[in-house]
């Protein structure tokens, strides 16, 4: 689908032209000064975008919402996303970008991606589940024909059905159980978390409580499936899911290995698009902890390899996942992460980097490494800004950086979003697309929410109809798909952005 840009008026160039002549020491010119608005405009992510008189009229709608959001003393943005949550879903803008298609969440990981709720009152609620509390105030779950083998530093094993016929308020239960699996807090989140260490903490204890439910074989399927659910009721037409393809277990205590959970994914997206034809798909990129051993590392890129030779519809690629500050750098795993190279095999990386503040360190060198090992999108990418040599790479190989607004905010590397270092990467038109990350976790939800921090909060008055429009192309363009799938999927994804435009355009 070829993408109309609006060019500065030849006029414009030539005030411009005279004023780089000049070297502006002449009484500015009005026109000069507006010439100089119209081209940074130009130059921001969709400032070059043709919109048509529908998508005009949307844009005038959404300015006039904006300008009213952004003026209040409340304005969402600016304060913690849990404190900002209930003020976010009332918003108009909200609302709207609920009901905009918006291409797809290229960073999202497996085991983060439904709603707490649904896992608690769903699942936990099925046969056979067994929790037991931990001695750090955690909680972890296994479902079993028969009574489980203790777990150390855990309280022992009870049935959920005969621990909630035992208590007197089974939401009281519940809503302790889903306070394990979340960081969402109705407390003030700077005071319950007051440094990344102990925000980093409990986020990894939660997948910790989390991985009994989801690792059980019919609870894995129908996750998965939720999961999907989840996002395109968002309008999220497509999928690129990090998972660890662990291990799935049965009642009887028997598992699966990485195979057969890869192509569990591959019949569940199956499914689910044969039910959802407006849906494209779904594909994983396999991780590996970054706190693994070179071994371990090893091993992770020798199965992928061969999961890509042998599921390469579902299968996109490689990456290390887990917290990098603390973690291994990418160069430690420079042997391991130099084998498809060396076989002459076709291996797509997609890295976690620069999801640090610590400017630098060997860490911060992540963002470099990445490229060097020929990435295709960065994720997070929060240090690129001070890697110059590494945002001009990224710009001219076009790899993309996977923007998580709340992400980075919950997991304290920005406070305010206006501040977040994306506001200058739309400023300049970097290649860049939103997602969502761990949305479970942070008490949101599909892409909506990252969506309005953007556009909000980082974006700006500045940010308009059409920065919206092509960072929803930029999450296909920028995707994994073939260059024949992308066509499809972006036809696909116009019809259902010009129904939006004109049902929503007044």
């Amino acid at each position: 689908m070829a993408v109309e840009l609006r060019r500065p008026h030849a006029a414009l160039g030539c005030l411009l032209f005279f004023y780089y002549l000049t070297g502006g020491l002449s009484i500015p010119d009005p026109r000069q000064r507006e010439a100089l608005i119209q081209l940074e405009a130009s130059m921001r992510t969709g400032g070059q975008m043709v919109l048509a008189d529908a998508e005009q009229r949307l844009d005038s709608l959404l300015f006039k919402m904006k300008q009213k959001e952004m003026a209040r003393p409340d304005c969402p943005p600016t304060m913690h996303f849990f404190k900002a949550r209930h003020l976010i879903r009332t918003s108009p803008i909200f609302s709207l970008l609920q009901k905009m298609p918006k291409g797809g969440a290229l960073h999202v990981h497996d085991f983060s991606m439904v709603d707490i709720e649904w896992l608690v009152k769903n699942v936990t609620y099925r046969p056979h589940c067994y929790i037991c509390f931990t001695d750090n105030q955690s909680v972890r779950f296994i479902f079993s024909a028969r009574w489980p083998n203790p777990l150390p530093h855990c309280s022992p094993w009870a049935l959920l059905e005969n621990l909630r016929a035992k208590v007197i308020n089974t939401t009281d239960l519940d809503n302790s159980i889903m306070g394990n699996l979340t960081l969402f807090t109705d407390e003030d989140p700077e005071a319950m978390y007051p440094s990344q260490d102990e925000v980093w903490d409990r986020f990894e204890q939660t997948f910790l409580a989390v991985w009994g439910l989801v690792t059980y074989a019919p609870v894995f399927r129908d996750y998965y499936y939720q999961g999907l659910t989840q996002f395109y009721m968002d309008n999220v037409m497509y999928l690129e899911l990090r998972a660890l393809l662990p291990e799935i277990y049965e009642l009887d205590g028997s598992t699966h290995d990485t195979a057969w959970t890869l192509k569990t994914y591959q019949e569940v997206t199956r499914q689910f698009t044969a039910n959802h034809p407006d849906f494209y798909g779904a594909r994983i990129i396999f991780t590996v902890h970054r706190g693994r051993n070179i071994s371990m590392v090893t091993e992770g890129v020798e199965e992928a390899m061969k999961l890509q030779r042998d599921f390469p519809d579902i299968m996109a690629g490689f990456d290390l996942v887990g917290r990098e500050d603390t973690g291994t750098p990418l160069w430690y795993f420079r042997d391991a992460l130099s084998l498809p190279v060396d076989r002459g095999i076709t291996l797509p990386f997609f890295f976690h980097a620069g999801e640090t503040n610590l400017e630098g360190t060997e860490v911060d060198q992540n963002i470099l490494d990445a490229l060097l090992f020929n990435t295709s999108r960065v994720g997070h990418g929060f240090a690129l800004l001070r890697h110059p040599v590494a945002k001009d790479l990224s710009r001219k190989r076009g790899v993309a950086v996977e923007v998580c607004p709340i992400s980075n905010q919950v997991l304290k590397l920005v406070n305010d979003m206006r501040n977040h270092p994306a506001a200058a990467l739309m400023s300049e038109n970097h290649p860049l697309v939103i997602s969502s990350d761990d949305p479970a976790i942070f008490g949101a939800s599909g892409l909506s929410y990252d969506f309005y921090e953007a556009f909000v909060g980082f974006g700006g008055l500045t940010s308009h109809i059409g920065s919206l429009k092509q960072l929803a192309i930029n999450s296909i363009r920028y995707s994994s798909l073939t260059p024949k799938q992308q066509e499809q999927a972006l036809a696909l994804w116009q019809r259902r952005w010009n129904k939006f435009v004109s049902e929503n355009a007044s």
